[in-house]
């Protein structure tokens, strides 16, 4: 008879074990950290297709996106997209010669430097400023992002989605964790 309570007190206690260790991954995964597969080559070569990431989920609920952070967000196919966040709310943008213009200063992009070193006819990114986009008053809207690939050329983003409603993001994202050969923080 103590046998059997023994051994129902060791299965409730595994049981208990089991269901507590399920609610911290489903609570970590749903409000803190989730992975992502990167699908496509639009953030190349910063990232390859089928690397998988970490999203940091928190980062945005208590800041803002920066300049430059690659994150990922709902896009209007009911798909997540992968891109690299250029230009903040207020911001005025332009492209021109392969050269990014932010508030009509010239800004660097080093992430880019190994592909424009490639191209021999042409430019990485075409001109364009946000009023030949569109863009109601040619200045990303409060509450807005404009995204953009690293490969331009082949980027789906906001030159043609439009700019990113500051709730569809997802969260940031930089460490590689898979394939291993490949483990790694982006910038």
């Amino acid at each position: 008879m103590e046998k059997q309570v023994k051994e129902k007190n060791e299965l409730w206690e595994w049981t208990k074990a089991l269901l507590i260790a399920f609610a911290i991954a489903a609570v970590i995964r749903y409000f803190l950290f989730t992975p992502i597969a990167v699908d496509g080559e639009s953030m190349m070569p910063t990232l390859e297709d089928g690397d998988r990431m970490i999203v940091n989920k928190i980062g945005y609920k208590i800041g803002e996106p920066d300049r430059f952070d690659i994150v990922v967000f709902h896009a209007p196919e009911q798909k997540n997209y992968i891109k690299r966040v250029i230009g903040l709310p207020g911001d005025t943008l332009e492209y021109k010669d392969d050269q990014l213009y932010i508030n009509g200063e010239p800004i660097d992009e080093p992430y880019l430097d190994a592909y424009k070193a490639q191209i021999t006819e042409g430019t990485l990114t075409e001109d364009f400023t946000l009023n030949d986009l569109g863009v109601e008053h040619g200045e990303v809207p409060e509450g807005h992002v404009f995204v953009m690939g690293d490969n331009r050329r082949y980027s789906k983003d906001s030159r043609h989605i439009g700019v990113i409603d500051q709730k569809e993001i997802i969260g940031n994202t930089s460490l590689i964790f898979w394939p291993f050969s490949d483990i790694k923080i982006v910038k």
